[in-house]
């Protein structure tokens, strides 16, 4: 297996870009169940998850063929089945949003409990109970559900707790569905807005999108026609790290093809702890400050601080001086990275499940780790440049699965890290 071999210590400087987002486009290609013509996905990021979902849609008779560079073209209009290949579900946590258009379109699908990252508990209930809203039973078969409809009718749903795949999902069910759909309570994520303007740009009829309360007028089973490509908007997760990573280690960053606007809370933060940053249209510009001041940080869905983006921020805590709560509200074992931190020279307190106390400024020390999931093994990365010493990380694949050839990004702005 690959792992990451990074010398620590260098100051950073450079232009890095960000690539289109993760949770966009496993959305966007999902979308093309849709569809009784082909679309064509652009500004992809070429990642594992990415070519899971492209597996699992070519699986059940999506044809699919490049389109530029980083394009795909999605011809969804002759399906072979209503499964997915459960080796493949059980890697990929957003393989559930297949299950909304597949079961608006085939009256039926079987999906085993979708895998991903190992951050706590991440329940299907909310996805199963807006199914039965709509009309459909379930049946549960081991560890895979049946779902099963005649027709999808629309129906007033509320969610129990935030959750912006469920969003997405009921909200692209209910695009096929008969009659009007209302979603209360639903996410708020740029993701979702950008999938909707598409969706409505090819005849859905879809208000609200980006607020609480989404309203979608059913078309009874008839397909949407593909018209437009589908332009991936910029990953704000990937632009956050790299904002973190400025502030931690950077002489001069700029940070190219963001939209700032989406990083608002985070800016935030960084400017509470000191961090100068300068920003334009769709760039970035940050430096480590001369003295970063500790500062607590509360996870929140969208608008809030992301929990994408927690561990690189506590990464970035352990350098600052003071002590910072960091209190993570959107998943239970989101904080159980920080044994490897601590042996790593960090001092951080674990509080209970959900808060840590960030003791800093420390001095990290490299040495071998183990990506658990993807952010967190993101913020290995971080951990081991600043770091003294050697490190080598392990588990790559959790990173390749949300970052494109982050050691070839990394390395144009000084960094001492390869492949091995």
């Amino acid at each position: 297996m690959a792992e990451f071999l990074i010398k620590g210590g260098r100051k950073l400087k450079g232009e890095i870009e960000v690539h289109g987002a993760k949770n966009a486009a496993l959305k966007a290609l999902a979308s093309s169940l849709l569809f009784s013509s082909p679309i064509t996905v652009k500004n992809l990021p070429w990642i594992e998850d990415v070519f899971r979902m492209k597996e699992l849609l070519e699986d059940i008779g999506v044809r699919i063929s490049k389109a530029g560079e980083r394009g795909l073209k999605l011809d969804a209009r002759d399906l072979s089945g209503a499964g997915f290949r459960k080796d493949i579900a059980r890697l990929l946590r957003a393989s559930v949003v297949l299950t909304g258009p597949l079961l608006a379109r085939e009256k039926k699908v079987i999906f085993p409990h979708p895998g991903g990252d190992v951050i706590g508990k991440r329940p299907i209930d909310i996805f199963l109970e807006g199914f039965r809203a709509f009309g459909a039973k379930i049946r549960a078969r081991g560890d895979s559900y049946e779902v099963s409809a005649g027709k999808l009718k629309g129906a007033d749903f509320t969610f129990k707790m935030i959750s912006v795949t469920a969003t997405e999902t009921l909200m692209m069910a209910a695009v096929l569905a008969k009659g009007r759909t209302i979603l209360r309570n639903a996410a708020l994520e740029p993701e979702i807005e950008s999938l909707a303007n598409f969706l409505n740009k090819s005849g859905a009829r879809i208000k609200g999108a980006g607020t609480p309360t989404i309203e979608i007028a059913g078309r009874n089973g008839k397909l949407l026609r593909g018209g437009g490509a589908f332009e991936i908007i910029p990953d704000r997760i990937d632009a956050g790290s790299f904002l973190i990573l400025g502030a931690a280690l950077g002489e001069r960053i700029k940070i190219k093809k963001c939209n700032p606007s989406h990083l608002v809370a985070l800016i935030f933060l960084l400017e509470s702890a000191g961090v100068k940053i300068k920003s334009g249209p769709d760039w970035l510009l940050v430096s480590r400050p001369g003295k970063l001041t500790s500062v607590d940080a509360k996870t929140r869905e969208y608008p809030g601080f992301a929990t994408d983006l927690q561990a690189p921020f506590t990464i970035l805590m352990t350098q600052a001086g003071g002590q910072a709560m960091i209190f993570e509200t959107v998943f239970e074992g989101r904080l159980n990275y920080i044994e490897e931190l601590n042996r790593m020279g960090a001092k951080i307190t674990p509080c209970d499940p959900h808060r840590i106390l960030v003791y800093g400024p420390t001095a990290l020390r490299g040495r071998e780790i183990e990506a658990p999931d993807i952010r967190a093994g993101l913020a290995f990365i971080i951990a081991a440049l600043v770091a003294k010493g050697e490190s080598r990380i392990k588990n790559i694949y959790q990173i390749d699965r949300g970052y494109e050839r982050i050691e070839e990004r990394l390395q144009k702005l000084g960094a001492d890290i390869e492949r091995v």
